[in-house]
């Protein structure tokens, strides 16, 4: 589901070695960062959908397949930074990092930035913003209760979690 406007609009950023290198990153739970922000995209397009939402498809995926553009995993301390205020900077050095691999429109740059909303204090200024935002804190909250599994570290279970019909990604 949602497999074709995903490539038609980001295949640039499923091949990318830097987004391929966020699936050894944990996220939240056991799901990669790589599956949530593919889980992010699909579920932005449901509310799209859902709410016949009028807005920019094209910015509203790439915006969200970025919007945790951080490379780095956030759960170890290194020489730069602990990361135990990650909540409130990662989405600067998300857009960094994807600012200098991609040309960002306005409306992609609000996604990265404001994603973290209400930690961010200044809100979304887009609809898109809002539908990424809003897709985020609902992926986050099944990933880290586990409703929602990810594939690292339970590649020996067989059974699959369907996700709004989204249980396999055959993106990247």
């Amino acid at each position: 589901m949602y497999e074709y406007e995903l490539k038609k609009y980001a295949n640039d950023i499923f091949e990318s070695e830097n987004f391929k290198s966020t699936k050894e990153y944990i996220q939240h739970g056991n799901m990669s960062v790589q599956e949530h922000c593919i889980n992010v995209a699909k579920t932005s397009l449901y509310i799209r959908d859902k709410f016949k939402i009028k807005c920019n498809t094209r910015d509203l995926i790439r915006g969200a397949l970025l919007h945790d553009y951080f490379l780095y995993d956030w759960h170890k301390s290194d020489k730069i930074n602990s990361h135990r205020l990650h909540g409130f900077f990662h989405p600067a050095r998300a857009l960094y990092n994807a600012g200098k691999e991609y040309h960002l429109t306005a409306r992609q740059k609000d996604i990265i930035i404001k994603h973290m909303w209400p930690l961010t204090v200044v809100p979304p200024m887009c609809r898109e913003a809002w539908i990424v935002t809003s897709a985020d804190k609902y992926c986050s909250l099944l990933e880290t209760l586990y409703i929602h599994r990810g594939r690292i570290h339970n590649r020996r279970e067989k059974r699959k979690y369907v996700f709004m019909g989204m249980s396999d990604h055959k993106i990247a």
